[in-house]
Order: structure tokens, then C-alpha cells, then sequence
């Protein structure tokens, strides 16, 4: 899944007569679909890496490439058209993203998008956009986005290196040990809170830190009763 934060609630005008965004955050499955990246730089090689990441079917558009996205190009892993900007491109995408270091292709992506009902970024350009991309922090299944409503991309990068420093990696194997309870706990109403203030008070995270399988299971067995598997 991706992250993102869309602009479903509306766009309302300041004092100033500015629009004064507001964005619903959300994360959408976009397995396997149509998403189109116009621009072939860097900064679309960037957002392409990360659709994919998502297992994403990734078209770009752009008359050239830079080598990591012609590599990608070459193994198969994207679909390429060496061209510039048609909207005959945004046919059954989910989502576009525009890339491009052109003004009027930008503005022509963002109003077609509009008229198709695509959600589209432009990237720096939170005017032009239906939906904004957050700053991302993962550890396996958990994932922390953090926006700024395109006002500040300085702050939204200082507070993600602070959820970096301070959520490791033993967040994402606490993760795939609470989802190997769930079952559990939703059978039992009200089990799974008390369940998790004894798992962390027990020292279930610094066993995880420490990378102590038996303690791990110790824990978990002296207070569920469960056995968890793990990897």
C-alpha cells in the first residue's frame, strides 16, 4: 500500500483569497494497477521506485530517461512511452504523478486529471495537486506518514529523521508478533489491550532489541498462553 493524503474534503479560499487545502490521509492498495509517472529526471525515478515498491503497474511518460529508470525499463519493470505529455496516457490510471520541469505540462496534466477524475500530484506544486505524498517512515507492516500540507517539506523531513531515531526496527517484528495474536484477542473482547500493556511492561521490546528468541517467547507465553513463531 501507499500513503497519501488526498484533498476529498475540499478546497476553501483564506482571508487572502489563497486556497487553504485540506487534505483526508489515507493509504490505498494500488496493487497491480495503473499508475502513470510523467517525466523521466530524477525526481520521477524517485516516485516510480516507490510505486513499485507497492507492486504498482507503473507506466512513464517522457521523451527521455535517466539510466536507473532505463535500467527499469530494460528488465521489464516499467512501461515506457518516449513522448511527450498526452492525456490519451491517463486512460484507466488510478493515480498520476507529474514529474515534469515544464509549467504547461504540469498544468495540462493536473486539469486533465481533474476532468477524469484521476487523483494527481505535482510534484512541488500543491496547487496543481488532488493529493500530496507524505514523508515516510516504515518498519515492515508499520508505517508513519508525515505531512505537512506541502508548507514545509524541511519540517515534514526533520520530524521523519525523528521517527526514524526513535522507532527501530524492533517495531516491525513487534508488529508481526502482535498480528500472530490478533486472532486471539478479537475473539476475547478486551483482551488485546490488557494483552499489550503486559507484553510491553514485561520487556517484550528490549527482548526484541536484543534479539532474545527464547525470552521473546517466554514472555508472550507467560502471558497469552500463545506461541508465536519467529523468523
Amino acid at each position: 500500500m501507499i500513503a497519501f493524503i488526498f484533498n476529498v474534503i475540499g478546497r476553501l479560499g483564506d482571508k487572502d483569497g489563497e486556497r487553504n487545502l485540506r487534505y483526508y490521509p489515507l493509504f490505498l492498495d494500488i496493487l497491480g494497477k495503473k499508475c502513470v509517472v510523467v517525466g523521466g529526471g530524477e525526481v520521477a525515478a524517485r516516485k516510480v521506485t516507490r510505486l513499485l515498491e507497492c507492486r504498482a503497474k507503473v507506466v512513464v511518460v517522457s521523451p527521455k530517461l535517466t539510466p536507473e529508470l532505463a535500467r527499469l525499463k530494460t528488465e521489464g519493470a516499467i512501461e515506457y512511452f518516449a513522448a511527450m505529455y498526452n492525456i490519451e496516457y491517463l486512460e484507466g490510471a488510478v493515480l498520476i504523478i507529474g514529474a515534469t520541469d515544464d509549467e504547461n505540462t504540469n498544468a495540462a496534466i493536473s486539469s486533465d486529471a481533474g476532468r477524469l477524475g484521476i487523483p494527481v500530484n505535482i510534484v512541488d506544486d500543491p496547487q496543481k495537486c488532488t493529493f500530496i505524498l507524505p514523508s515516510i517512515v516504515e518498519r515492515g507492516d508499520l508505517t508513519f506518514a508525515v505531512s505537512t500540507g506541502g508548507n514545509s517539506p524541511a519540517l515534514a523531513r526533520r520530524l521523519r529523521e525523528e521517527l526514524e531515531e526513535r522507532y527501530g526496527e524492533e517495531y516491525a517484528v513487534l508488529l508481526e508478533l502482535l498480528g500472530q495474536l490478533r486472532g486471539k484477542m478479537e475473539k476475547n473482547a478486551g483482551i488485546g489491550a490488557i494483552w499489550f500493556e503486559k507484553l510491553l511492561t514485561a520487556g517484550l521490546l528490549d527482548a526484541i532489541r536484543i534479539q532474545d528468541t527464547s525470552a521473546m517467547k517466554k514472555i508472550i507465553r507467560d502471558i497469552t498462553g500463545e506461541e508465536v513463531h519467529i523468523a
